[in-house]
């Protein structure tokens, strides 16, 4: 008997760090396991130009990814560079919750400035990110870094030693895992799971006082009627 060809079909691979799923086309699961997803965030941050790298986990009939690397491209940031101005750049590795990270935070100065403001403010953001960093989880860092939460912080931090016209983390990689990516699912189940209920919980309430306008307004309807007669 003549053998059955397998055919290609699609897979849908949850994305957590985006809350998205994507397509990918082959024939097994299992053979996108360690597989790296590259996607665009340039429509999701509203132009600014931003690549995100997952890594493909595939527990089962189920596969999704976590974060690997973060990175602006760099025509975003020739687009912010200006003339008359300095810029510190700078490379570190960073330990974490449940893992070690490589960041390389970029700093645009408003003027020219000397090579010891330029040292000082390199020596002040290592400090700050080593600092804040090891008090968060992996998927909150990359979180914080997309939505642009760490850089503002970052920023007000190093104003005091000179204002800067851009506060941006250029790389974020992940260098290593301290916790096995099975544990870290779970993790990102149970908090998917909590945050679904709440927001069941808060729709649920939502139309229970929706459900109880309209009859106020009749009760207070009738007593008009009532005084009319």
């Amino acid at each position: 008997m003549a053998q059955v060809k397998k055919r290609q079909k699609f897979f849908n691979i949850k994305i957590p760090t985006i809350g998205k799923e994507v397509q990918l086309y082959g024939y097994e699961l299992e053979n996108f396991q360690d597989r790296t997803i590259i996607y665009d965030l340039t429509r999701i941050l509203r132009g600014k130009g931003m690549i995100l790298k997952v890594k493909v986990n595939v527990n089962g009939e189920k596969a999704t990814s976590r974060p690997k690397e973060l990175k602006v491209m760099p025509y975003f940031i020739r687009r912010m560079m200006r003339k008359g101005t300095n810029y510190v750049e700078d490379s570190f590795s960073a330990e974490c919750k449940n893992g070690t990270l490589r960041i390389k935070p970029f700093l645009l100065t408003r003027k020219k400035v000397s090579r010891a403001i330029r040292k000082a403010l390199r020596e002040k953001a290592r400090e700050e990110l080593i600092n804040y960093i090891k008090t968060k989880s992996i998927n909150e860092i990359f979180d914080e870094v997309m939505n642009n939460r760490l850089q503002k912080t970052l920023g007000l931090r190093l104003k005091k030693i000179y204002p800067l016209s851009l506060c941006e983390v250029k790389t974020i990689t992940l260098e290593k895992e301290t916790e096995a990516p099975e544990e870290m699912l779970k993790k990102e189940n149970t908090q998917s799971q909590t945050i679904a209920e709440t927001i069941e919980e808060e729709k649920q309430r939502e139309f229970e006082e929706v459900k109880k306008a309209p009859a106020k307004k009749t009760a207070t309807k009738k007593k008009v009627e009532k005084e009319e007669i």
